[in-house]
């Protein structure tokens, strides 16, 4: 076990003490803001543009910025958590989150909100590797650590959601609450966390790979960064392929220095863990999904049903209010099924919603265009995030919880990018010049039809991992097809 990683504490799944409430609560107040400021700007884009004078390129980086930031620096965040300490690594990226998060509400440069936007997602890829590691490190493997997972998630998901109603509101009074509200309430988890959090032990000497970092960092920022960018310039363009090239050239340079350094900053053999790889990539692709849909049900509210941004922050407002209402209830499910069925379960609901929302029209009533859509997806995200969350960090050693912390974050940061890099293309594809809600409305379709399949994806992936289970099953004669995960709980 590594200096820096205090030992479990004692735990009952059914009573925990103060210190472990505490200790719990306060890295879940983080676990809310973070998913909270990211969608709270969303709504709030028109408004920017407008008050900052911004072309559409630039605006489409007050949210690219944030992704590269996320994005490109979780890996690294989740090691330097378990190399540097955890409650050091959280206390210092919530100061920073804090500083931008009021540096963002006070600019009046649009350059300069892209860079806080970065430096903000820069200090998330930071906190969220930190904040799961302690909890996956304070309270043991099995149904302890699963409550307590499940409610970290659904602190999160409650924020996701939150975000979309709260942006509409505060847009309504100025968009930059939506960068200063976050600001007391991460000033309120800073101090709790310097008082609560247990101090760590001595940093781990000589485990520290420059060049690993070096590599892993910039292959991912330019590979999120040329996926942002092709909307704009195409997949066919010359400096498309050529950064395309240089990401993979960064990230074989990569793989390289992790073989053969005596410090890697991942240990590839992590990757053998099949439910940690079903997990990273079935959140990914699952996460790309949503933020595509979540980006064209914002355009067809404001541009094709003339939606003020409170109208459409309401619009979400049944989403947001299930998801809060029912996590609660995932730990039960997850004990009951197991985590690969509970995905399914939320997985296969995502897909029947993208297909639902295909038969939007201008003149659907709300009730009937949107919100089943609506209502399946906020069910399935309170399905699967939790057990997402479970598969990809369960079997994984407390030394290195971090760094499957920081894997499973990344792939959801980067899944969304691409799904929603890839969904913009879609849908801006020859419809430069257009205008009006009924030409719109005609681009949304391709739109939704890229999104269905990308859902279909991680369906197949969340299948894959049941089937392989039985197919083990079968071959030791076992009398049950759960992993040892689900027979712990």
């Amino acid at each position: 076990m590594s200096p820096s990683t205090p030992s479990p504490l004692p735990t009952s799944p059914h009573t925990w003490n103060a210190q472990q409430w505490g200790i719990l609560l306060t890295v879940s107040i983080v676990g809310f803001l973070d998913p909270l400021d990211v969608n709270m700007v969303g709504v709030a884009l028109p408004s920017i543009q407008t008050d900052l004078g911004l072309s559409t390129s630039a605006l489409q980086w007050i949210v690219s910025g944030y992704v590269l930031g996320y994005g490109g620096f979780l890996l690294l965040g989740g090691r330097a958590a378990d190399i540097l300490g955890r409650r050091r690594v959280f206390l210092v990226a919530v100061a920073v989150f804090t500083l931008t998060s009021l540096a963002g509400g006070l600019v009046d440069d649009g350059t300069l909100l892209i860079v806080t936007r970065f430096l903000k997602g820069v200090s998330a890829a930071f906190t969220l590797p930190a904040a799961l590691s302690i909890i996956t490190t304070t309270f043991a493997e099995g149904s302890a650590r699963n409550k307590a997972i499940g409610i970290f998630t659904l602190m999160g998901a409650s924020g996701f959601s939150s975000g979309l109603v709260l942006s509409g509101a505060l847009t309504e009074l100025g968009w930059r609450w939506t960068f200063l509200v976050p600001v007391p309430v991460a000033l309120i988890a800073l101090a709790a966390a310097m008082r609560i959090l247990p101090k760590d032990g001595p940093r781990t000497v000589g485990g520290y790979d420059l060049p690993g970092a070096l590599t892993l960092v910039g292959g991912m920022l330019l590979l999120v960064y040329t996926v942002v960018e092709v909307p704009q310039k195409g997949w066919a363009a010359v400096s498309t392929m050529v950064q395309f090239g240089l990401a993979v050239v960064l990230l074989a340079a990569f793989v390289v220095v992790e073989l053969r350094g005596a410090h890697p900053l991942i240990r590839l053999g992590i990757l053998r863990s099949s439910s940690l790889v079903r997990a990273n990539v079935g959140l990914s692709v699952f996460f790309g999904a949503y933020v595509g849909f979540q980006f064209v049900a914002t355009l067809y509210f404001q541009q094709v049903l003339q939606w003020s941004a409170l109208q459409t922050a309401l619009g979400f407002l049944p989403a947001a209010a299930i998801v809060t209402v029912a996590s609660p209830r995932i730990p039960r499910l997850i004990a009951r099924f197991g985590t690969s069925r509970t995905i399914i379960a939320g997985v296969s609901t995502h897909v029947v919603a993208y297909a639902l929302f295909l038969a939007i029209a201008r003149d659907n009533p709300y009730a009937v265009g949107v919100l089943p859509t609506m209502l399946l997806l906020s069910i399935g995200m309170t399905l699967a995030f939790a057990p997402f969350q479970i598969e990809g960090t369960s079997g994984i050693p407390d030394h290195e919880q971090g760094l499957a912390g920081g894997l499973l974050n990344s792939s959801m940061q980067v899944g969304g990018a691409v799904g929603l890099a890839i969904v913009t293309a879609v849908l801006t594809a020859g419809g430069e010049g257009s205008s009006g809600p009924d030409a719109l409305l005609a681009g949304f379709t391709p739109a939704m039809i890229t999104v269905t399949p990308l859902a279909a994806i991680g369906l197949l992936t969340a299948l894959s991992g049941t089937l392989g289970r039985r197919t083990a099953t079968a071959q030791t004669d076992s009398s049950t097809d759960q992993p040892a995960l689900d027979k712990v709980i």
